[in-house]
């Protein structure tokens, strides 16, 4: 219909055309020269109003039910679509650029892109629904325009929704890794759970649009979904699981944990259905997150400080007042220490043990790191035993004296 309308235009704008330059050629030859221009003008009025006629005569034609003016009304509304969809995307863009330049957050900086789509497409739907809706159609065809429009303003609308599910995942992402939030790990499976529900509900609402029941289709979905559910109920204990350590944030990637006798070392990895540890033995743990969400768990990396407990044990030879000194002597080489938590610092003679004068040393070391945590308690001991030296003592270990009366049996010792 389209190119005979075409073809018509371009036929009929030829002959006219053509008929204006003969008719012209022939007065040319006929008439004097002096009564050029008005014959001239006479020749040009005629063939405006025979093109006029041919015009009227154009637009009457009919071409499937639809008039000449239908079919002309109906193209510029086409060609009308293009452009009004150009002056929209171009108001669009630059006021909400010059509108997101003027608020700190990421997120409408990349969803005004993130629409562009999204928003082209609709005045193309809008335009094109507009443009048919000038035709005349039989009822039937035009029930099955009208679902087919909204079936697509439904599909362009769930499509910038899927647009923006993308940009708040990707802000969300970028958030959480900057603040080490253990989160942003599934981050990425809340978006694609959010894109597939959006998905399922517009397939759902777009079969509804263009006139079809979706009454079997729910219900098929739902016994669908509850076989699921039953076959895959491990998968769904540990996704609960890993659910509940995002929520609680026990730990972190990289955190050094122990969770019970077994599980002691480095978090590697926090899956969907397991963590992984990785041990001092440099051995892999794999523990399924719903163990890991009932376990009692020590994070030794969430120390603020690290401890040191320790007894100093001095022989019985060394007389009070030099015990008296090395105690304080112990405290103070802990108070020089750049290496030790200033906060609390306990030192004292507590115990008369079985072989030794027993003196607890108790500190903290202000690094959590294990390597240089035990630097620094190399570091002070042996500047204790410096210490225990220059008070004229030593450290003691265990011994056994056995005295013998009578001097019957030979005297012996035992350690």
């Amino acid at each position: 219909m389209i190119r005979k309308f075409l073809a018509l235009a371009f036929w009929f704008l030829s002959l006219s055309f053509a008929s204006l330059a003969l008719g012209q050629e022939a007065e040319a030859e006929s008439e004097p020269a002096e009564v050029e221009p008005v014959l001239g003008a006479n020749e040009f009025a005629s063939a405006r109003e025979q093109m006029m006629d041919q015009l009227s005569q154009l637009t009457d034609l009919d071409f499937g039910g639809n008039s000449g003016a239908r079919l002309a009304v109906f193209f510029i509304l086409l060609l009308a679509t293009f452009v009004v969809r150009k002056i929209v995307l171009g108001i669009y863009v630059r006021w909400f650029h010059r509108a997101a330049e003027r608020t700190s957050w990421a997120f409408d900086d990349k969803l005004i892109p993130a629409l562009t789509g999204p928003i082209g497409a609709m005045a193309y739907v809008i335009g094109f629904f507009l443009s048919i809706s000038v035709l005349s159609l039989s009822p039937g065809m035009d029930i099955v325009i009208l679902r087919i429009f909204q079936a697509s303003t439904m599909t362009v609308l769930f499509w910038g929704l899927l647009r923006v599910v993308d940009v708040m995942a990707e802000v969300m992402v970028d958030v959480a890794r900057e603040r080490d939030m253990g989160v942003y790990h599934f981050i990425p499976l809340i978006k694609k759970t959010a894109r597939i529900f959006l998905i399922v509900v517009a397939v759902v609402l777009v079969v509804q649009n263009l006139g079809y029941s979706v009454g079997s289709l729910l219900a098929g979905m739902g016994i669908g979904g509850l076989a699921l559910a039953l076959a895959a109920q491990e998968s769904l204990s540990n996704f609960f699981g890993s659910v509940s350590i995002v929520a609680d944030r026990p730990f972190k990637v990289g955190d050094w944990i122990q969770v019970g006798s077994r599980v002691d070392g480095d978090v590697e990895e926090i899956g969907l259905r397991s963590t992984k540890v990785r041990t001092w033995s440099k051995s892999l743990l794999t523990i399924p997150n719903k163990v890991l969400a009932n376990e009692i768990i020590e994070n030794w990396s969430r120390m603020p400080k690290r401890r040191v407990k320790q007894y100093v044990g001095v022989t019985y030879s060394t007389s009070p007042e030099n015990m008296e000194g090395l105690v304080e002597d112990i405290r103070q080489l802990l108070r020089e220490d750049e290496g030790v938590n200033q906060d609390f610092i306990l030192v004292n003679f507590t115990d008369f043990g079985e072989s030794a004068l027993q003196i607890l040393v108790y500190y903290f070391t202000s690094t959590t790191a294990w390597l240089a945590h035990m630097d620094i308690r190399q570091r002070i001991n042996l500047k204790i035993m410096k210490a225990v030296e220059a008070r004229g003592s030593s450290i003691a270990f265990p011994t056994r004296t056995v005295h013998i009366e009578g001097g019957s049996l030979p005297f012996s010792a035992e350690k």
